[in-house]
């Protein structure tokens, strides 16, 4: 019997999208970048031709005291469930990465896990992806799989257009890119959001396309995402409610 596994990768998109060197194209508001706001947001999935995926995910962030903050990630599907989360500090508008955990269990599909420990005052990160350890020395700004999407919507805040980070992820670096490339309107339940628009920046000649809507006016939270597969297949999530705290 195989394994499902279409979904598997905008569910992980959720719970471990979007997250270290700036290139900016914009000035950076001191403000902005000094404050985390808590928040609580969920979100529905559907793939090509709108069907549903009947789950739903929940993004939570939470102060733990003494700029030490927990970001976290749980969807609950009957595809898979995902547990992802981390314990970071918030250092002077950037995420630093301490503590992070990954699960993904579900129905026909072989359970997935991943930890990153990070020790900064030795430069080193120690971890395990599937069963098999690692040890990675650290790079200046580095961050995690779910971290650089923390720091992706806080410098969309802070005024930043053009960014780039260096995830460590599954033991290895990657280099991921991110840019604005619109304004533009986004129809919701009756409602017309001004968002940003943007892309993650691949090669030219890559057939797999992410796009992303912030709204500005909820905190630049992720309103929409839409990811088309090399195949031509869409997956879609869409922000159902958020509470941002004042």
């Amino acid at each position: 019997m195989q394994r499902y596994q279409a979904p598997i990768n905008i569910l992980s998109l959720l719970a471990g999208l979007l997250f270290s060197s700036l290139a900016a194209s914009a000035s950076t508001n001191s403000t902005a970048t000094a404050e985390l706001t808590p928040y609580e947001a969920s979100y529905t999935a559907s793939m090509s031709k709108g069907v549903s995926l009947n789950g739903q995910g929940i993004r939570t962030l939470t102060s733990q005291g003494n700029n030490v903050w927990l970001y976290r990630t749980d969807v609950d599907s009957f595809i898979a469930d995902i547990n992802e989360s981390l314990i970071f500090k918030w250092d002077n508008g950037h995420v630093i990465p301490l503590r992070y955990r990954y699960r993904l269990s579900g129905f026909l599909i072989k359970d997935r896990k991943q930890s990153i420990d990070f020790d900064w005052q030795n430069g080193i990160a120690t971890g395990k992806y599937r069963g098999e350890s690692f040890e990675v020395k650290l790079e200046e700004g580095t961050l995690d799989p779910l971290g650089y999407q923390l720091q992706l919507h806080q410098d969309l805040k802070a005024g930043k257009r053009d960014i780039t980070y260096r995830v460590l992820d599954k033991g290895d670096y990657d280099t991921d890119r991110f840019a604005v490339i619109a304004e533009e309107s986004l129809s919701d339940r009756g409602r017309t959001l001004q968002t940003l628009k943007a892309e993650k920046v691949r090669e030219e000649d890559s057939k797999r396309q992410t796009l992303m809507w912030f709204d500005p006016e909820q905190n630049y939270l992720l309103a929409r995402l839409l990811q088309v597969e090399p195949d031509g297949s869409e997956y879609e999530l869409r922000l159902k409610d958020a509470r941002v705290q004042d």
